[in-house]
């Protein structure tokens, strides 16, 4: 923006304005005075043109984003600790509260399942706890203890929010105005408890009957005035109250909301437990729509999995010479994986996913010594697959 109000430029325009009858040569008291005024007034215009691209969202550092973004109740999500699923020998031996490591990661037990499973808390925030599953060492002795490991990640832990993530949920605020149990809403809530990556919210009704059925028509008010002098005296207080009742909207049907989630780590199946947490977070089942969540009152919430699909890819590929499918089949696998992801990842976004040929082919023929791709199949079919909406892709191998 003033990239072009250089030290020399200034000086010049300083020095343009100085009466040619002064001594303005390098050295000269005037030019020595104006100069270091020059220098000072450069180093401003860095810091005008840092503090204008500050003032916008688009182009603002972190530090200014989370400023502005205080303006709409927002602020980037912090980092959080995984939680995991340890499993000890003998059972009937109690370590909670006991620590352990697997390398340079330690955790803490927290919490019993059952007899020899527990509830493993890294103590270390972000997505560092999700990555080592096995055997752990306790830090200290553990009197009788045979084995301890740590074998899947209930709640993924997640690092602290990215700079670009949260301004596209500061721009989104924009967009779709957040309130009292909306779409995005929930949306918003649902993305902001730990552990969930995306999810997808929808109304469930109590059969095919929805709240704008039940809410009064010109037909049926026009029909109500005609009969209601005629209908017998013990039966029209009844027709009375509901026709009332339906007139001012207080005549409804009952519901629930169903939220599905993915977990934070790759986006893919959320553990019971992760699910459990989501919802006694949203609505406690033991409360169920009496509003001691996060959801409104009167809003009976259910919360799901996605439901992963395991697909195979089994393709025809031409190597280059020096490459071949046992040098190249762990490369190939990780692109077709990388394409999986993306689609998880979009999945909230969607009303369906489709896994397509042509992009896995397109993902395969960029690995290094791959030439050529034909005849690629899923699940035994030359053709793309279509998931449901709850459901997402997961690889389940790859082979020729």
């Amino acid at each position: 923006m003033y990239e072009d109000q250089t030290y020399d430029i200034i000086l010049e325009r300083m020095m343009n304005r100085v009466s040619d009858k002064l001594d303005k040569r390098p050295s000269s008291p005037v030019y020595d005075l104006h100069s270091s005024t020059a220098i000072e007034f450069q180093i401003l215009y860095i810091e005008l043109e840092y503090l204008i691209k500050n003032s916008y969202a688009d182009t603002a550092a972190r530090e200014f984003l989370i400023l502005l973004a205080k303006d709409r109740g927002l602020s980037p999500e912090p980092a959080t600790k995984a939680i995991l699923q340890g499993e000890f020998t003998p059972t009937n031996i109690d370590v909670t509260g006991k620590r352990f490591n697997i390398g340079e990661i330690n955790y803490v037990v927290t919490e019993q399942i059952t007899p020899g499973t527990y509830k493993v808390q890294c103590e270390t925030e972000g997505v560092v706890g999700n990555q080592y599953l096995g055997d752990m060492i306790p830090m200290e002795y553990i009197d009788g203890l045979q084995t301890a490991s740590l074998t899947s990640v209930l709640i993924p832990g997640e690092d602290e929010e990215d700079t670009e993530v949260f301004r596209q949920r500061y721009f989104d605020s924009f967009n779709e105005q957040s309130f009292g149990g909306n779409h995005a809403d929930y949306m918003a809530k649902v993305k902001g408890i730990e552990g969930v990556g995306s999810c997808k919210v929808k109304r469930v009704w109590n059969g095919d009957i929805r709240p704008a059925d039940m809410i009064v028509s010109t037909v049926v008010k026009n029909w109500y005035e005609s009969i209601i002098s005629t209908v017998p005296a013990a039966v029209k207080p009844w027709l009375d109250a509901v026709y009332n009742a339906a007139k001012d909207k207080k005549l409804t049907v009952g519901g629930t909301v169903h939220v599905v989630i993915t977990d934070s780590d790759d986006y893919g199946e959320a553990s019971s437990t992760l699910v459990q947490y989501v919802q006694q977070t949203l609505d406690p089942e033991e409360n169920a729509g009496e509003g001691y969540g996060l959801a409104p009152i009167g809003h009976v919430v259910s919360v799901a999995s996605v439901s992963p699909v395991s697909i195979e890819v089994k393709t025809t590929v031409t190597f280059e010479e020096g490459h071949n499918w046992s040098n190249t089949k762990a490369a190939i696998a990780e692109a077709v994986d990388a394409y999986f992801l993306e689609l998880r990842k979009n999945w909230s976004e969607t009303s369906q996913t489709i896994v397509r040929v042509s992009q896995i082919e397109n993902r395969i023929l960029g690995v290094d010594g791959v030439v050529d791709v034909t005849g690629t199949k899923l699940n035994g079919t030359a053709s793309n697959m279509t998931l449901t909406e709850f459901c997402i892709p997961k690889l389940g191998g790859v082979s020729a």
